[in-house]
């Protein structure tokens, strides 16, 4: 953590370049390359878009427009999720809320397929996104939000350890219906812990030949914070 802000200066925009990791890789969303494979998770899986921005796009030609805005923006920065071992498109997420000024941003609108449910994946591509932030650009705080309703999302955060703030009450209107929105954050205060235990997770030795985890990341978490106390 920076605890001296006296000479805080503000931080650099996160990079639009892949990411590695083991059982993922996360590269800039590219319209024409990405596109189809993007409808198809969509296609197959409507109801993760319950609580998104946006509808599930009725069609291929209805998500065209989608991707185009999102190639070009920078505001959110959005990455595609391929999965190392098949090389397949299995979803999209991005930075958001970008504040470099005060060195805070967002993971959000985040899509992963039924591919990544309940998979290392999901959590690799969670972790890639805050060692970037933290590791790479030197933000202070990395924040996740989700509808109050979307209780997968809100144990989600807590798995990560991110830590609930509070609910934002009547904070928008969303497909035509109130939406109050949990916030969860972790500083750069947490992450040496965070970190760890991801890295921790992540490792090989940690599942079996199925595998399967050996150890829960919140088992892990609360073993290295117990370790330092």
């Amino acid at each position: 953590m920076i605890s001296d802000l006296a000479d805080w200066t503000p931080r650099e925009a996160p990079r639009h370049a892949p990411m590695e990791g083991r059982f993922v890789r996360l590269v800039p969303l590219d319209a024409a390359a990405h596109g189809d494979a993007l409808f198809g998770i969509t296609e197959n899986d409507p109801q993760r878009f319950r609580y998104l921005f946006e509808p599930p796009p009725a069609d291929r030609q209805a998500l065209q427009p989608w991707l185009d805005l999102a190639q070009a923006s920078t505001d959110p920065l959005w990455f595609t999720v391929i999965d190392q071992t098949s090389g397949r498109v299995v979803g999209r997420q991005s930075f958001m809320r970008i504040d470099k000024v005060h060195g805070v941003i967002e993971i959000g609108s985040i899509l992963w397929s039924s591919l990544m449910a309940r998979s290392p994946a999901s959590t690799e591509a969670l972790f890639l996104f805050a060692k970037h932030a933290f590791d790479d650009l030197g933000y202070r705080r990395f924040e996740w939000k989700c509808n109050n309703l979307n209780e997968p999302s809100k144990q989600a955060a807590l798995r990560y350890g991110f830590s609930f703030e509070g609910v934002f009450r009547q904070h928008m209107v969303v497909k035509g219906q109130n939406r109050d929105t949990a916030w969860y954050a972790m500083t750069d205060r947490d992450w040496p812990l965070i970190r760890s235990a991801f890295e921790a997770w992540l490792d090989p030795a940690n599942f079996d030949l199925q595998g399967q985890q050996r150890e829960r990341l919140g088992e892990i978490r609360a073993a290295l914070a117990g370790a330092v106390s």
